[in-house]
């Protein structure tokens, strides 16, 4: 995972010479864990502290753990976008935004390299981002929320077929707080799955 780590990183600061955009890089059990948790990119605390799912969205994600009957060091963790996506307003203020699509196309293919790497038994994507990442441009979380899929994943000449278990965001229940009850549904449907 280091080799991958530092190759990310030099391949990167060539992009980004003259702005610090600092790598989120995943983490926790990175040989065949039971579960890789995908998310869509760091935010504010992830980039500062330099780990993902930190912030509000890894409160949630302690949740998360605690109903499926699982520490954070037994899962591996990452985004699909290694960097934090962000806008600036008329006051100057910054904040998050979802990634681009140029932002999309250049950690896509370290994504599917991690991924083989990792090589998970099940990836739980969280949210549409992440999703669509792996499932393609169709895929819609409202739709395949809450259950398993199979898709494949090719890295250069390697491929590999995985199954996925689409949830919701955790940061999604922040702000929409009618999918509470969904999520809770959707993890108890994942736990069970699991078993």
């Amino acid at each position: 995972m280091q080799q991958f780590q530092q190759k990310m990183t030099a391949h990167f600061s060539t992009l980004w010479p003259a702005q610090e955009k600092r790598l989120v890089f995943g983490e926790g059990a990175s040989d065949h864990p039971d579960i890789m948790l995908i998310g869509e990119a760091p935010g504010e605390q992830e980039t500062l502290l330099g780990r993902p799912f930190v912030g509000k969205a890894g409160k949630n994600l302690d949740g998360f753990l605690q109903v499926v009957g699982l520490r954070r060091e037994d899962i591996y963790i990452s985004n699909v976008v290694k960097i934090r996506p962000t806008k600036v307003s008329a006051r100057g203020s910054v904040s998050n935004r979802p990634p681009n699509r140029e932002e999309l196309a250049l950690f896509t293919p370290y994504l599917y390299e991690e991924i083989m790497l990792v090589s998970p038994r099940v990836i739980v994507t969280l949210g549409n981002v992440a999703l669509k990442a792996l499932a393609g441009s169709k895929a819609v979380i409202g739709a395949m929320h809450g259950r398993a899929a199979e898709v494949t994943v090719t890295h250069g000449k390697k491929s590999a077929k995985t199954a996925i278990f689409p949830l919701y965001h955790p940061a999604s229940i922040i702000y929409n707080r009618s999918l509470q009850e969904v999520y809770a549904e959707d993890l108890q449907k994942l736990k069970e799955w699991l078993e």
